[in-house]
């Protein structure tokens, strides 16, 4: 590849990671009310994000969390991975759950979840909501 289109690349690149940092605290700040007034998500945005995370969660076909992880109302969970329970105390800094979801092996290579974001399995948006509903866990 040419150094041109691979300059463009990460420029698109950037650009998405910088739009994703930029939603991930804000949805954070929402979800623990520390989102500026002007800005902050209403109960009826960030219940209805939260639950299409659940929904996905909980998706044979997309997200499915169950299929390795025990999620309080989940039905059939799995046990390969840790119980999504306490998130908030396992995972203070919301942007760090989410980059957990979005590249697990970034900070842990030898795990076995899959990188949904790396490799587009989930969308920056489906993302975004599984880790606002796995943060209400």
């Amino acid at each position: 590849m040419s150094y041109t289109g691979e300059s463009n690349r990460m420029k698109k690149t950037i650009g998405i990671t910088l739009a994703s940092a930029a939603s991930v605290l804000f949805l954070a700040g929402a979800l623990t009310g520390t989102a500026p007034a002007a800005h902050a998500a209403t109960d009826t945005t960030q219940a209805s994000v939260i639950a299409a995370g659940k929904k996905l969660a909980f998706s044979r076909k997309k997200g499915n969390c169950l299929a390795c992880h025990q999620i309080d109302d989940g039905k059939a969970p799995g046990n390969i991975g840790p119980p999504l329970v306490h998130i908030k105390e396992r995972y203070p800094d919301f942007a760090k759950l989410r980059a957990q979801i979005w590249d697990a092996t970034a900070n842990y290579p030898k795990s076995i979840m899959p990188p949904f974001g790396r490799n587009r399995i989930l969308t920056n948006k489906e993302i975004d909501e599984i880790a606002a509903y796995i943060y209400t866990q």
